[in-house]
């Protein structure tokens, strides 16, 4: 893996479910050429994976504080992940 690539792990709550965050998640990471995935969570977040060049994970997270048009972000917490985590691509998880 490049020693370049930052990957984190995300956490994002507030009104994040049923208005498509998944899937705003994945255009938006691939819009950014991010690799990971995004998941619902059970207790109303919404949980992902990213990995990329610094700059590109920045601009994502910056993102999360918008989210797709219907969510209202009240939170984006953010921990460090290994690289070699990442998968190749983006997907949405279950």
């Amino acid at each position: 893996m490049d020693m370049d690539v930052k990957a984190v792990l995300v956490r994002v709550s507030g009104r994040v479910q049923g208005v498509s965050f998944r899937v705003w998640t994945r255009t938006q990471a691939e819009r950014f050429g991010l690799t990971g995935w995004v998941r619902n969570e059970d207790d109303g977040s919404v949980k992902a994976l990213i990995g990329g060049s610094e700059a590109a994970v920045s601009a994502m997270l910056e993102e999360f504080w918008k989210g797709p048009p219907g969510a209202i972000v009240r939170a984006v917490q953010v921990d460090a992940a290994a690289p070699e985590s990442l998968p190749s691509g983006f997907r949405i998880t279950a």
